[in-house]
């Protein structure tokens, strides 16, 4: 996966919440995903456990939306880890979701935030400051419903920052 290595690797997984329904059928927080949102969010499951990556803790916003995301993800993970959710990251820009990061226990290895455009798309595209060209190009260009980026970084989480990671994989719900 990685040529990164040592005590201080870190994984951190960035996923966008699936396709949710049109914001005038609820309240924006309790806007839940369309069909098309629960099927790309089981795909990205199952993408994830088929990828390899691990993680030790997922963290969610607390809106309708992500945490289904995540709900919808959950069955295709052979060692789910423990999650939680927080208003924190229903209203983080990038730099909010960077902060985090940055609070995260050093015992822990890797972290999955599911979260919302822009912000998500925007911390994966400012952490990245290497990782495959084609995989750089997309990850700038797009960051649909329900894709998932990979970075890996070796530092302490407090010293993450833009540039830092490298990454290493990227998942898109049609694939290009």
């Amino acid at each position: 996966m990685s040529e990164i290595g040592g005590s201080d690797r870190r994984l951190i997984v960035i996923v966008r919440h699936g396709k949710a329904v049109p914001k005038h059928t609820a309240a924006d927080p309790e806007r839940d995903l369309t069909e098309r949102g629960r099927r790309n969010a089981g795909a990205a499951g199952r993408w994830l456990e088929g990828s390899g990556h691990r993680v030790d803790l997922a963290v969610s916003s607390t809106s309708l939306r992500t945490r289904r995301t995540w709900q919808m993800m959950l069955p295709h993970l052979s060692a789910p880890p423990p999650a939680y959710y927080t208003e924190e990251l229903y209203h983080a820009d990038a730099g909010g979701l960077l902060a985090v990061l940055r609070r995260q226990a050093p015992e822990l290895s890797g972290v999955l935030l599911v979260g919302h455009n822009p912000a998500v798309h925007e911390l994966a595209a400012a952490l990245s400051g290497s990782g495959a060209k084609n995989l750089r190009k997309h990850l700038d260009r797009a960051f649909p419903t329900s894709s998932i980026a990979v970075l890996t970084v070796n530092r302490p989480w407090d010293g993450i920052g833009p540039g830092t990671a490298r990454l290493a994989d990227l998942w898109t719900p049609d694939g290009s």
